[in-house]
């Protein structure tokens, strides 16, 4: 038998917690038989819930932690302070060997830097980003960075195209996968200083395919696969895109029932349409992880509900089965040689 790849669940952390942290983990080890997955949390709490389920018990654990952190607690002081918490006790897991990945949508500043502190960056990477999939018009697109790393600097961008690159080449399948920085205009000239002083870096980086300026109208039409910016821009772009999707797929559904005629053309579209909306909800693809750790760590929307739950945990095999933290490793180490 194969060996199953260990997951800490963050079961406490989230607005639908500990609820569909559970069910997303039952979800995750019906559909995937070589995971198991460490559901880490108040211990009475999710007995309780677990206990609504049947499930193979060889492949869900309950690992006790008693404390929580909320996602309005300073985040150093959080970490430092409740060592007992979902987070920390499921992060010394990915450290100690124990778990092959965490997965949590809890406190986001947390996650990061329990992420650096607690688990550790791989040697030579200088800032981790948080790189979520985003769905386009011609499939996904990984969005890098969008939330951890707001005063970035060229060479940390540099980096992120690099890490990027590795994991949608390894998890996505795409090969030779295209690197753009997003900009205001297409123009080599245009942008701000971080990005002005990015550009030629990038032009001149080995072992990526840079494409140029991408501006944001052309993210969601998937002409680049590795979309490279400073947190604060990425997250922006991410909000946006969540909130127009929700906008647009309600008001799609609203247009529907407006009159008896379009009703029944809605009968006759709704096998169609239903698969064209899920391709275009985020909820699909599982969490964002955080790049450049010597584990895995996976930050998933603090929305969550069961299903991105279970996606951002059957992620994790992926990740583990096309060494991703050795693809990058290796990537940076030849990097730091060749500049010596």
């Amino acid at each position: 038998m194969a060996e199953l790849t260990k997951i800490a669940l963050d079961a406490m952390g989230g607005d639908n917690a500990p609820a569909e942290m559970v069910k997303g983990a039952v979800d995750a080890v019906s559909r995937e038989k070589s995971i198991k997955v460490y559901v880490v949390g108040r211990e009475e709490v999710v007995r309780k819930e677990l206990e609504k389920y049947t499930y193979d018990s060889d492949r869900i654990e309950i690992v006790n932690a008693t404390e929580v952190i909320e996602t309005a607690e300073p985040p150093v002081n959080a970490i430092r302070r409740k060592k007992d918490s979902s987070i920390v006790v499921g992060m010394k897991m990915v450290r100690a060997g124990e778990a092959d990945a965490f997965v949590s949508a809890g406190s986001s500043g947390a996650i990061l830097v329990g992420g650096q502190t607690i688990v550790g960056r791989i040697k030579g990477v200088e800032r981790p980003p948080l790189a979520p999939l985003i769905p386009t018009e011609k499939g996904v697109s990984l969005l890098i960075d969008c939330g951890a790393n707001v005063d970035a600097r060229p060479s940390h961008l540099v980096q992120f195209a690099k890490m990027g690159s590795i994991y949608m080449e390894h998890v996505m399948g795409v090969k030779n996968p295209k690197v753009a920085i997003v900009n205001i205009g297409a123009e080599e000239e245009k942008g701000n200083a971080l990005v002005k002083e990015t550009f030629p870096l990038l032009k001149e980086a080995k072992g990526i395919n840079f494409t140029g300026s991408i501006e944001a109208r052309e993210i969601p039409h998937g002409q680049a696969d590795v979309i490279v910016c400073e947190a604060f821009a990425g997250n922006i772009i991410l909000k946006l895109f969540e909130g127009v999707g929700a906008v647009l797929i309600s008001k799609v559904k609203e247009g529907m029932m407006s009159s008896l005629r379009s009703k029944i053309g809605a009968l006759l579209v709704k096998p169609a349409l239903k698969e064209t909306l899920k391709s275009f909800d985020t909820s699909e693809y599982g969490g964002a992880p955080l790049l450049g750790l010597k584990g895995l760590v996976v930050k998933t929307h603090g929305s969550s509900r069961a299903r991105e739950v279970s996606n951002s945990i059957l992620q994790c095999l992926t990740f583990r089965e096309q060494r991703i933290n050795e693809k990058i490793q290796e990537c940076i180490q030849a990097d730091d040689s060749s500049d010596e």
